[in-house]
Parts: structure tokens; sequence; C-alpha cells
């Protein structure tokens, strides 16, 4: 068969492509793993034992450490995922030993609108569909550990209104933590977009008995936003995924002290559910690379970064590992940049900044694409006009990545309908500002379409003197920290807080570890603002904090910005109806 994208869907490209994959243990191999290192699932997936891998590695030099992000998205998302497996794909054509970090997939988005986020086209990671569905259950585990936190708290709130001070201590041989129902923050996780179960009451009493739980008001997320999922990203090992574990904070007390999974009892408990899942999974690329999936933090309220686990294994074993960070440069690569390697240790040698000529026109002024639909007329035609009008976005986050101190290649996702005046436009305005550029044809072509990329990448890493500097010293008072990264990475003139955002900031910097907590912002990835509607590079604004949210196992306070949902809806034209099942073969067929 012969594999063209523009003729054959993702899931056809892959189900030829896994008629020639590697073996699990063929894959481990050349990576340069130990038999005992690698745990297989099935003949073509598999965990990694990273303890062991670290230990015998410690004292080998890391690879290359690159980051993938992007211009400001729109719905239809630009490629990240795709040009992350191209260019690992490429610089495998140019003879490095090369490997990716990838998020695992949400059952929300994959039964949604986004796909599975394999990647596409001849740029994918196989085999599609057990990555695609349940893949080695470490999103399950992420679930069943969140929601055993919320049987712990409510099976206390029952029974502490059921009994007295000392009945309660003989039974339970606790104290009472006289947990305030009004203030009971943390809800319960399910990983598809259910709209239905944003609020929702709890506990209802039936036939009269009072054994049913405890009646209040309580709320449904999307698992991949649930705070188990953030700690799986940040720990760096089993030990320090146990400390965090008994710090999450689920609800307050009467007296506005923090009940948290320690003070329940249950933090070890949910650990157990993880002893698996904090081992990163390995795959490969269609082109046989190996590509390490773990964890999928939800990128709106979380870090939207794969492990810091991943990262370090990849570096130990890789010339160059390919990490992604979810959403734009002013999210994703803040993120990665002021979060991620700070819990890490580790600092990047170049970022990637993915742009399509689709992405500029939006912020040029074309009318918004929207998924499921036709595109509007400008994407269809040639308009250097709009792609150069829309370049100021590329231009601020060329900026945002050269504040960091970190050399950046900008990757021309280019697609097969863009024409070549709307790419030379492009590749005209990056250069006449000094930044590297590269047009990359991986989707269609794979690694020999990405070999321009991995070139530019290979010269930012070597050509250039890094000069990794975080943005704001964690001393810093959080509102501090909070208007830097408004002013001179979104590019907001000052912020403002609302009156509950700010009894929160006030009360959550009389903590004595205040300093050993990270910012996380929380806002919409459409817009450099907090307005999803403003395009290009939003002028005269000020980001407005209406809540602040604190995730004390990851370590995260986490302003709120805008409205975000972190329990997505399904729309009228999901994936699902897509997705069929082949009763002869049993080969699921229809997911991208």
């Amino acid at each position: 068969m012969t594999l063209d994208p523009t003729k054959h869907p993702d899931w056809e490209i892959a189900l030829d492509a896994e008629s020639r994959m590697k073996t699990i243990d063929a894959l481990a191999s050349e990576m340069g793993l130990e038999p005992a290192e690698v745990l297989p699932y099935g003949h073509y997936m598999g965990k990694i034992e990273q303890q062991s891998v670290l230990r015998r590695l410690a004292d080998r030099p890391n690879g290359k450490y690159v980051d993938v992000t992007a211009i400001t998205p729109t719905p239809l998302g630009e490629g990240k995922s795709t040009t992350t497996i191209g260019l690992v794909q490429g610089l495998a054509r140019r003879g490095y030993r090369s490997s990716a970090a990838i998020r695992q997939p949400s059952g929300g988005p994959t039964m949604g609108m986004k796909g599975s986020a394999a990647g596409g086209g001849l740029s994918q990671c196989i085999p599609l569909t057990p990555y695609s569905l349940n893949f080695t259950g470490d999103i399950h585990a992420v679930g069943a550990a969140h929601n055993l936190a919320m049987t712990a708290l409510t099976a206390r709130m029952q029974h502490e209104r059921n009994y007295d001070d000392a009945t309660l201590a003989r039974l339970s041989g606790m104290r009472r933590l006289n947990v305030d129902p009004a203030r009971v923050g943390t809800g319960w996780v399910l990983d598809f977009c259910a709209q239905a179960l944003r609020n929702v009451i709890i506990g209802i009493e039936g036939d009269g008995r009072r054994n049913d739980g405890f009646m209040m008001r309580s709320h449904f997320d999307i698992t991949v936003a649930s705070e188990v999922m953030s700690i799986l990203s940040v720990a760096r090992d089993l030990r320090d995924l146990r400390e965090r574990m008994g710090r999450m904070v689920l609800a307050l007390d009467r007296d506005g002290n923090p009940v948290t999974t320690a003070d329940l009892e249950v933090d070890g408990a949910m650990t157990a559910w993880l002893v698996e899942a904090v081992k990163p999974n390995l795959i490969q690329t269609i082109e046989g690379q190996p590509v390490l999936v773990h964890t999928g933090p939800f990128g709106n309220i979380a870090l939207g970064q794969s492990s810091v686990i991943a990262d370090r294994v990849g570096l130990k074993l890789s010339d160059v590992h390919v990490t992604e960070s979810g959403f734009a440069a002013e999210m994703g690569y803040e993120k990665f940049w002021n979060l991620k390697c700070r819990y890490s240790g580790l600092a990047p040698d170049a970022a990637v900044i993915v742009a399509t000529v689709r992405a500029l026109k939006n912020h040029g002024g074309a009318p918004r694409p929207r998924p499921g639909q036709p595109l509007p007329e400008p994407y269809t035609r040639e308009d250097v006009g709009l792609v150069e009008a829309g370049c100021v976005n590329l231009l601020h986050h060329i900026g945002i990545v050269r504040r960091s101190g970190v050399p950046s290649v900008v990757c021309i996702n280019r697609f097969h309908t863009d024409s070549p005046a709307e790419i030379a436009a492009i590749r005209r305005i990056c250069e006449s500002a000094g930044a590297r550029v590269a047009v990359s044809e991986h989707w269609e072509k794979g690694g020999e379409g990405a070999l321009e990329l991995a070139d530019a990448v290979m010269d930012a890493c070597n050509s250039e003197k890094r000069h990794f500097q975080p943005l704001y010293d964690w001393s810093l008072p959080f509102t501090e920290r909070i208007n830097r990264i408004a002013r001179e990475i979104y590019g907001a003139d000052g912020v403002d807080f609302e009156p509950l955002a700010a009894q929160r900031l006030k009360a959550l910097q009389e903590r004595p570890d205040a300093d050993s907590l990270g910012v996380c912002m929380v806002k919409t990835q459409y817009s450099l603002s907090d307005d999803p509607t403003r395009k290009g590079v939003p002028a005269s604004w000020r980001l407005h904090v209406r809540d602040v949210l604190l995730f004390g196992g990851a370590g995260l306070v986490c302003p709120v910005a805008g409205d975000i949902s972190l329990m997505p809806g399904t729309g009228s034209r999901p994936a699902f109806r897509n997705i069929d099942v082949d009763v002869e073969s049993g080969r699921v067929t229809g997911l991208f």
C-alpha cells in the first residue's frame, strides 16, 4: 500500500505501518534498554523500569533536549504532536539516536473532536488503537486513585454526621476532621467529555435510610484535570510521588484549615493504584523510533506536559530527546520553562515553535475555523496579506522563547494546500527577525519531509550558546510572579484580582511553603489574552484573575483567568460516530 495522507485517513496509514512495526523487545534493545528494564504489554508496547535505567546510566551524559511548542492555535490544532514525531523521524534519518515524549491521549478528546494526539499522516505513533483506547491503564489508575480520595472524604463526612466524637473515635480510631461541606473543592473524575456531570447533587438518601452518603453539591472533572495526574507528571520517582500524594487538599474544615489525603489516611492506598502508572510507556513512530508516552495533565489548568520521568529516561538513552508542551509558547512553553524544568533540574538546548498558514490567517483577521465544519473561504485561497498580518503572533512567541535564553527554530508545518508565496512570506518575516526557520512536510512525507527541520534544530543545539534562566525567582510573592507572567509573556498592561482571588492569594502567601509553590496559570489557549476572541497580539488589556486554586501535592498555585471548564463537553459531531469494529478481524476503524 502506498501511504498517502491526502488520500488515506490516519487509521488506515497506521494499520498498514503496524504490519511492519518492531516488537517491543527489538525496539527496547535498539534503544539501549536491558531486558529486565522492559515490561512488555503484548508484543508491541511496554513499560520501562525507570529507576533501574536511571541508576544504571547515572554517569552517562544527557542527550540534547528539545521542546516543541507553537503559536496561538486554532481549535483545529497546529500539529505539535505531529511535528514532534516528524522531527524525531527526521533526526533518525540524519543518523541521530532520537526519541520523543508525548502525553497519553484522553478518552474525552479521542471520542470527541481532537482525536487521539498520536500525530498524523506519515508522522504518527503506533500501534494506534491500543495507544488511543485503554493503552496500559495509566489514566484508569489516575481516576481510581482520585475517586478513592473522594470516596474516603465523603464517607468520612457521613460518619462524622452520624456519630459523636467518642463513638467516631472508637469506630475509626481517628479524630473528627470537621469537614465543611460548603468548602469541598475537589470533585470526582471521568475520562469523557460529559457536560451533564459538571454540577451534580450526591448522597441523596433513599428509603429513609441514613447510610446513602452525605448529600451535597459536587461535580465531575475530566480525569486528565485531576491533581493526581499533575502529581504523576512532576514526580521524579516513586518516593517523590508518595510524598506528594499525601499533600493533596480535598476540602477545608469549618475553621478554614486544609483537609488532606494524609488526614484521611488514604494517600498510601492512592499511591498503590499508581505503582505501575509511574513507569513510562514505550511505543514507536511509524518509522520505528521510540516514543515515550507518559501522563497527560490538562493543559489549561495544569502543566500540559509529558512527565519529568519520561524526559529523564529519554535523555539518558538518546542523542536527541524531543518533548512536547501543550498549547502555545505563552502557555505550554512558559510552564515547561518555569515549572517543569524547575522540578526536573533539566534545561533545554533548543525549542521548536510550530506555525501554520491556517493559524496565521486566523490571527491576520480570517474567521475562526470550527471543528467539523468546512473551512471559511479565506483559508481555501491564497492570501499573503492575511498571513503577513498574522505573523505578529508568531513574532511574539519567538520573543517568549528568546526571553528564556534558549535558541529557537520556527517550524512552518506545511499543509499540501499552502501556496509557495504564503510559505515564502513567513520565511522572510522570520529571517528578518533573526529567527531560524525551516519548512517541514512531515505529515505528508514523514521523516524525509522533516530533514530541513532536523538540520535547523541540530544547528540551534550545537552552534548557539544557551543562557537558560527562569522568568522569576520563586521567593517573589505570588502577585508579583503573576504580574511578571502577564506583562512579559502575555503582553498585558497589568493584572486585576477579584476579591476572592486576592483573599486566597493572601492566605496562600502566608503558608510556610509559599516559596516552594509554583505559579501555574489557568486561561484560554486561543489568545495571548484571557479573551479567546482576541487574536494576533492584543493591545491595551489587563489580565483578570477571578479565582485561585491550590494543588498542594503537585505544588502549584493556579490563578484562574477567564471561564475555563475542567469538564469539556461533547459536541454535535463527535468522533465516536466514526469509530467502529470490523467484527471479522477485530480491527478498530475510524480513529484519528
